[in-house]
């Protein structure tokens, strides 16, 4: 993971995410999950494009159950989108990421 994704556990979600004063994407994943994996360079490419306008965090599903049960997680990839520390949008699957978080950005 680059400078430019944070890792986040279930205790420091709130600070991290719901109290960041920028939107955030935050990607539910395991290391074990090969769609999980396969979109990590294009989530690098997110932060990188998008810094200082899109923070873009992940969270272990298998290190953290409080979060992913909060928010429904049942598959992973699970990418969702918070803003002013609200749940703004969510996508499930590798597929049409780039879409969904150029969708939601605005």
């Amino acid at each position: 993971m680059s400078n430019l994704i944070k890792s986040v556990n279930d205790a420091s979600f709130e600070l991290d995410v719901l109290e960041s004063d920028i939107p955030v994407l935050v990607d539910f994943w395991a290391p074990w999950c090969n769609p999980c994996l396969a979109i990590a360079p294009l989530l690098e490419k997110i932060a990188q494009d998008n810094i200082g306008k899109l923070q873009v965090v992940k969270v272990n599903v298998d290190e953290n159950r409080e979060t992913p049960a909060q928010y429904g997680v049942r598959n992973i990839p699970t990418l969702l989108m918070f803003k002013n520390g609200q749940l703004a949008a969510s996508h499930v699957g590798a597929n049409g990421l780039l879409e969904f978080v150029s969708k939601n950005l605005v």
